[in-house]
């Protein structure tokens, strides 16, 4: 409907008895009569639409009106009022140039009612000419507020960046430093192998032990994949069988080598096809030359791992910051989720992480790069919840039409009369110098704001849980 300026207009006298203006002058009041109009709004009609330019400021005369806002698919009422007085509409058009200002709620009369309307410039324009003190602390503590706001933000990022980067630079060190140590040890055994081939050079190895040793070494390496996993006490007790083995067959420092036939996963009965061929006065360099053989390819599988560790963790970095991404997009929500657990591996040592993920779940048209901030935001805060001893889980599944995060932990909880602050600007139960107090504050704004999901906390001691809901269909871009 329509509430274009009206013929209409009010007393000043009558303006007086609202408390919002009673304290005014005749003067005052005046101006009021003469700028402003009253208009009238049948039961169930809607006006003042969330989102839509704020043009005017409007205060209730009569009726009874609900004001509401948007959530995901869903009208949340937060007001439900029939006092005379109440205010809504432009209301901050005096801290703000009011042609760039929006309504931030629905509001919807529930009878017939009647409205005081003013222009939001008129008002804007009327509070900064009678009340110039009082606007101007007003905008220093708004535009302060807003100010500091940001400026924290931007710094729990950087601080969340920097977190992020030391934590990943530790994943990294990881297999980079142990692909160093194997190709030290892979040069090393090289010029073993080097060495042997000389003596073949030499003549000093019967052919036909030579043919027996390759054999026998093609046998070995095609064996190294599917060498057992064994328990530290198996690997002890395998060790011992070894060498005896090898003292058995006067192999000298036989401690040497059982470790890297047991890493292989050779047996006692299989270097007995060795024995059986070779003489006790070539028993050692036999033994030797499959040793190297065999560490030689060990060597160059831990290369390999390390080397694929280091490309699995830049790529789960790349997903994480979506580098190659479009802003918005339809994405599989657990790509995301998943690259922050990987970006947030050193965090998470000495936890328990249980992954439930739903692969059927439909993609979902996100922000993904602001998401993965909501994922690190509540995964960094359930792990300092448990205080590095606990079980964080990471679910997902449908909830009617949209998805459903959850980030859980085994922590203390949080209090009931602080679950209904937690997503406030600045407020933290963190010890000073620890926490911004904007992490969940920031989440909150990316799921509700940006994505018009839902993000709500249920806690008990024990069992924590931050939910996500994601819609599926687009949001509409106004």
């Amino acid at each position: 409907m329509t509430l274009a300026e009206g013929t209409q207009r009010l007393p000043a006298q009558a303006l007086r008895n609202l408390f919002l203006f009673e304290k005014l002058s005749g003067e005052q009041l005046q101006w009021l009569a003469e700028h402003g109009w009253v208009i009238e709004v049948p039961s169930g009609a809607t006006f003042l639409a969330e989102g839509a330019p704020a043009e005017l400021f409007i205060v209730l005369l009569s009726g009874s009106i609900t004001m509401s806002r948007r959530v995901g698919e869903d009208d949340v009422e937060t007001v439900r009022t029939d006092q005379v007085g109440v205010y809504a509409g432009a209301m901050q058009a005096y801290v703000a140039d009011p042609a760039r200002q929006t309504y931030t709620a629905t509001i919807r009369a529930v009878s017939d009612a009647r409205f005081f309307v003013l222009r939001a410039e008129d008002f804007a324009s009327m509070m900064h000419t009678w009340f110039p003190m009082a606007i101007h602390l007003l905008e220093g503590l708004f535009l302060g507020m807003r100010s500091a706001q940001h400026i924290i933000g931007q710094r729990q990022q950087l601080l969340a960046l920097g977190a992020l980067s030391a934590g990943l630079t530790h994943e990294l060190n990881n297999p980079a430093a142990a692909a160093v140590r194997a190709t030290a040890a892979l040069r090393d055994r090289v010029a073993g192998m080097r060495h042997k081939l000389a003596m073949l050079a030499k003549g000093d190895v019967d052919p036909r032990l030579l043919g027996l040793l390759v054999d026998v070494q093609e046998e070995a390496v095609r064996a190294v994949p599917e060498a057992p996993k064994m328990t530290a006490l198996e690997e002890s007790a395998q060790e011992d069988a070894l060498n005896d083995w090898l003292d058995g067959h006067e192999v000298p420092n036989g401690w040497e080598l059982a470790p890297i036939f047991v890493g292989a996963g050779t047996t006692p009965a299989f270097l007995d096809k060795v024995a059986d061929q070779a003489s006790p006065s070539v028993m050692d360099g036999a033994v030797r030359w499959l040793a190297y053989t065999l560490e030689t390819e060990l060597l160059m599988n831990e290369i390999t791992d390390s080397v694929t560790r280091i490309s699995s963790l830049v790529a789960a970095a790349k997903q994480y910051s979506n580098m190659d991404r479009a802003p918005h997009e339809r994405v599989d929500i657990h790509a995301g989720l998943k690259s922050t657990l990987v970006m947030l591996a050193s965090k998470l040592e000495g936890l328990e992480v249980v992954k439930d993920f739903d692969p059927s779940l439909p993609k979902v048209p996100v922000y993904a790069g602001e998401l993965n901030q909501v994922w690190t935001n509540l995964i960094d805060n359930a792990v300092q919840a448990m205080n590095g001893h606990g079980t964080l889980t990471v679910r997902t599944s449908m909830d009617g039409d949209h998805v459903r995060v959850e980030i859980g932990d085994t922590g203390p909880g949080v209090p009931e009369k602080l679950r209904q602050r937690i997503f406030e600007p600045f407020f933290t139960t963190k010890p000073v110098g620890q926490g911004t107090g904007l992490g969940l504050d920031i989440s909150y704004r990316i799921v509700v704001g940006r994505h018009g999901g839902d993000l709500t906390v249920e806690s008990r001691p024990g069992d924590t849980r931050f939910i996500v809901r994601l819609p599926l269909t687009e949001r509409s871009q106004d």
